[in-house]
Order: structure tokens, then C-alpha cells, then sequence
């Protein structure tokens, strides 16, 4: 049982990795569906200035 009861608590780094990796995952995942087509119905969605444009390459180039 005691080890239970010390699983419970994380180091502050360990923490801060997993917060941070989650912010990451939500903002580069809202800039690939901002960039990506639309579902039905948001087709006309207005892009957020926030969000850039990535125009995808050219297979000439």
C-alpha cells in the first residue's frame, strides 16, 4: 500500500513536460486544421489572424 500512496505524487519537471507537450499538441493540431479543408458546414469558416497560411509546395520546385 505505501507505494500507492507515493505514485500519487510527480516530480515538477515530470509535470511541466506533459503540460507543455499538451499545448504543443493543441497548437500545432489547430494550425493543421486551420490549413486543412474544412469539414462540412465550416467551409466558410474565417481563418484566425493568429493561424498561418502554409501553402503546400509544388512538385516542380
Amino acid at each position: 500500500m505505501p507505494i500507492l500512496m507515493e505514485a500519487g505524487t510527480f516530480p515538477l519537471y515530470f509535470t511541466l513536460v506533459y503540460v507543455g507537450g499538451f499545448i504543443a499538441a493543441v497548437t500545432i493540431g489547430s494550425i493543421a486544421w486551420y490549413n486543412s479543408k474544412r469539414p462540412a458546414g465550416w467551409e466558410d469558416a474565417k481563418r484566425p489572424d493568429i493561424i498561418p497560411e502554409i501553402k503546400p509546395k509544388d512538385k516542380d520546385e
